[in-house]
């Protein structure tokens, strides 16, 4: 979906205030945000040594610029390394502010104390990034909405649903078409594109009795004869998703399709998609995702991202920008 705003592009051919910076494995999305700001890609040098040790540079004056670094903290930690790594080089490089733009924002899962003795790891990332120096958190599809109060600066919480409704309108057959969520800590979610669009919802029911390993799944609601739409924020491993779509089919249901934002897509998610009985499963690029599979279908945000830098630039609201919550 092309938000871009020409009024608020306009302004921001006058203003030579920011640069995007962008860490090694965001660099795809970073050049398509530039791309649709018409603005080059700042000029950065990330060194790596022989023991996986690595610096960062900038190869350009920050000094005084709104300074705006792309990279999501995806697998493996060294993404988040060279993420404060970035932060800390331009806070001591005189830069005016430091935005950090992390489409996906790993950890997001260790939201709480859901048992003794164990990290709340989503508080423990927003504590690090705060300590090297960011002043403004861009992100989208938070796994969970209130890891927004554990940051002491602005955040500002993007959805996919501007791109994914696009999607669903022009592509999916809305006349037979039924909104489910894998398991009920989506319910929310997938309640939200529900409503929006008029349509009824289903909810799987999940046990778990180890991590990323589902023992029992049941259906609440009547998926006969129906086009499935399941709604997630993240697929891991795919068990939950995959097993969710063969659920669906065994009832009844006419197909069944995958919606999901973020495509983490471990080993051995690809081969589970690829061997499930989902029609298609449909991510958005703020993960890169190079694996084959005919089913996949990847969305890019990066103009939802690059309308937020122009508004962020020009002291503009960003509340717009929100289809649906």
């Amino acid at each position: 979906m092309n938000v871009t705003n020409e009024e608020s592009k306009e302004k921001m051919n006058t203003n030579n205030s920011f640069l995007v910076f962008s860490g090694t494995k965001s660099k795809y999305l970073a050049e398509k945000i530039c791309k649709s700001l018409d603005c080059p890609l700042g000029q950065m040098n990330i060194q790596h040594f022989a023991d996986g040790e690595f610096s960062v540079s900038y190869e350009e004056s920050i000094r005084g610029k709104d300074v705006f670094l792309v990279q999501s903290t995806f697998p493996n930690s060294d993404n988040l390394m060279e993420l404060l790594l970035m932060m800390d080089a331009a806070k001591r490089a005189s830069a005016n502010s430091i935005v950090a733009i992390i489409p996906y924002f790993g950890w997001a899962r260790q939201d709480r104390k859901d048992k003794p003795r164990v990290s709340i790891g989503a508080k423990l990332i927003a504590d690090v990034l705060g300590i090297a120096g960011i002043d403004r958190l861009i992100t989208m599809d938070l796994h969970a909405d209130q890891i927004q109060g554990f940051f002491n600066v602005p955040v500002d919480h993007l959805y996919a649903s501007s791109v994914f409704l696009q999607y669903i309108k022009s592509r999916l057959p809305l006349d037979n078409l039924i909104m489910a969520t894998p398991d009920v800590g989506g319910t929310k979610r997938a309640s939200s594109y529900s409503k929006y669009l008029g349509l009824p919802m289903v909810i799987c029911h999940k046990v778990r009795q180890t991590v990323n390993e589902v023992a029992e799944m049941r259906i609440i609601g009547e998926v006969e004869n129906k086009d499935v739409l399941l709604i997630d924020d993240i697929v891991d491993t795919a068990g939950t998703i995959t097993k969710a779509a063969d659920l669906m089919i065994a009832n009844g249901a006419r197909s069944v399709r995958a919606m999901v934002s973020h495509a983490v897509m471990s080993d051995p998610a690809t081969q589970r998609v690829c061997a499930s009985a989902l029609k298609e499963m449909i991510f958005t690029d703020s993960i890169p995702y190079r694996k084959k599979c005919k089913k996949v279908t990847v969305l890019s945000v990066a103009d939802i991202f690059a309308e937020a830098i122009r508004r962020v630039c020009n002291n503009e609201s960003i509340s717009s920008l929100y289809t649906i919550k």
